[in-house]
């Protein structure tokens, strides 16, 4: 067999369906288009258009308030660091890092810095150095035997 002789399977593939080609094809004419008006016609756009009211997204209320200037933190829970510890992913001799956390595969990047939640439980004494910790995180951490070492969040870039 050559690589010009490889064909899909019957029924692997399905054909377009030509439209305003004649009668007989089952959408000719005004191919599935209707009748007449602005939608018949190509060329058209008017999604969330309403023939002048004024919009729905244009009439609901606008709610809260989004800081152009908000950390984006990524965030990890003692439970998923413990299983990493368990696995042999994370050493928990040395400082725990920002970085070795990315490097373990347990934030995938680590954006303004990490923050440590305090979801599942932490058995090793580890000791942290992270931008964030929730205060039910920094306890556990502590009751394990570890240390939570904060850092200073870095200033937001300046557009």
């Amino acid at each position: 067999m050559r690589l010009n002789q490889l064909k899909d399977r019957p029924g692997a593939s399905k054909a377009k369906m030509r439209v305003g080609r004649g009668v007989g094809s089952g959408k000719g004419k005004t191919a599935g288009r209707g009748v007449k008006g602005q939608k018949s016609r190509g060329g058209v756009s008017i999604n969330g258009f309403e023939g002048g009211q004024m919009p729905i997204h244009m009439r609901m209320p606008k709610r809260g308030f989004n800081s152009m200037n908000r950390a984006n933190l990524a965030w990890v829970n003692l439970g998923r660091i413990q299983k990493a510890i368990d696995a042999k992913k994370l050493d928990p001799k040395g400082e725990v890092t920002e970085a070795v956390l990315a490097g373990a595969g347990l934030v995938r990047r680590k954006n303004d810095g990490v923050r440590l939640l305090a979801q599942g439980a932490l058995k090793t004494k580890v000791t942290f150095v992270v931008t964030g910790a929730s205060a039910a995180a920094i306890e556990a951490v502590k009751k394990a035997g570890g240390a939570v070492n904060l850092l200073k969040p870095a200033a937001p870039a300046a557009d």
